[in-house]
C-alpha cells in the first residue's frame, strides 16, 4: 500500500487528451512487470488512479504510463513536468500471458486506449517474433485524432511483420484509411482462428462485440482474453469498486480468458 517514488522524466501528448509519462524510480531499483499489469499512480496532495502499464516490460530501468485527462488526478498526472515525484504502487493483476500463443496466429484486438495496455505485449511478441507465426493488430479509434502511437503502428507494420489494420468511427474529409467498427475487422482478418491466441482491450460494449466475433471465427474461450479496466480503485482487492460477482478485477484480473468472462458479461447490470 506505500507508494514508491517514481520521477517524470518525459511527457509526450499522443492525442488531445492522452498523454505518456516515462517515469524513473527514484530509488534507483528496478520495475518488473508483466506485460497487461497496471499500477495505482498517484499525484500526490490529490489522490490516485489505476493506469496501465504501456511500454516494454525488459526495460527495468523505466515505466511507462498512458493516462487519458478524464478527471482531478488524472488531469495532475498529465500537468506533471519533468522532475516532478509522483508514488507507484505496484504491479497489480494478471498478464497477458503472451507466450501461450507460441507457434501459431495472434490477433491484438484494440479500441482506444485500449491499445495501451497491449502495447507490452506487441513488444514481447516483437521480441521474440520469429516463435510465433502471423501476428495481427486490429485497431478501432473514434476519430483520425485520437489514434494512438501513430509511429510505433507504422513501425511495426514495416519492420516487425506484424498485419495492422486501423479504421475510425468517424473519417474526415483528409482521412483515406478504413471508416467503420473495429469488430468489423475481426470477420475478414486472415488468421488461423483454431490455432490462434486472441487479446482485446477497450470499452466494454466494444470487447463485447470483438469477443463474439473472434469466438465466431473458431477462436476457442480460453486462448481469448479480455482485459477488464472498469471501476478499479484500491488496486488490492479491499474496496469492492471493481468487483463482477464473485471476482475482484484488480486482483483476479484485469485479464481473464472469455471462457470465464462470458456468463458475466452477458448479465445485465452485473
Amino acid at each position: 500500500m506505500l507508494p514508491r517514488p517514481f520521477v517524470v522524466r518525459r511527457i509526450h501528448q499522443d492525442t488531445r487528451d492522452t498523454y505518456t509519462l516515462v517515469l524513473e524510480p527514484a530509488d534507483g531499483e528496478p520495475m518488473d512487470f508483466r506485460p497487461g499489469q497496471f499500477t495505482m499512480l498517484h499525484a500526490f496532495g490529490v489522490g490516485d488512479a489505476p493506469i496501465s502499464i504501456s511500454g516494454d516490460h525488459r526495460r527495468t530501468d523505466r515505466l511507462e504510463q498512458t493516462v487519458r485527462n478524464v478527471g482531478s488526478v488524472t488531469a495532475a498526472l498529465v500537468a506533471a513536468v519533468p522532475g516532478t515525484v509522483l508514488g507507484v504502487r505496484g504491479p497489480y493483476g494478471t498478464g497477458w500471458e503472451v507466450d501461450r500463443g507460441r507457434g501459431g496466429d495472434v490477433v491484438v484486438v484494440a479500441g482506444g486506449i485500449g491499445l495501451a495496455p497491449l502495447r507490452p505485449a506487441i513488444f514481447e511478441l516483437i521480441a521474440h517474433r520469429d516463435q510465433y507465426e502471423r501476428v495481427v493488430l486490429l485497431y478501432g479509434a473514434r476519430t483520425p485524432e485520437d489514434i494512438l502511437f501513430g509511429d510505433d503502428l507504422r513501425q511495426w507494420a514495416e519492420k516487425s511483420r506484424i498485419v495492422v489494420e486501423v479504421t475510425v468511427d468517424n473519417g474526415q474529409h483528409a482521412w483515406r484509411g478504413r471508416v467503420g467498427l473495429v469488430t468489423q475487422l475481426v470477420t475478414r482478418a486472415g488468421f488461423d482462428a483454431v490455432r490462434a491466441l486472441a487479446l482485446v482491450c477497450g470499452p466494454e460494449v466494444m470487447m463485447r462485440y470483438a469477443a463474439q466475433a473472434l469466438s465466431d471465427r473458431g477462436v476457442r474461450s480460453e486462448r481469448l482474453r479480455l482485459s477488464m479496466e472498469r471501476n478499479m480503485k484500491c488496486g488490492v482487492g479491499l474496496c469492492g469498486h471493481c468487483q463482477l460477482r464473485e471476482l475482484f478485477l484488480c486482483v483476479d484480473g484485469p485479464v481473464l480468458g472469455y471462457d470465464r468472462l462470458a456468463p458475466l458479461m452477458a448479465r445485465a447490470e452485473l
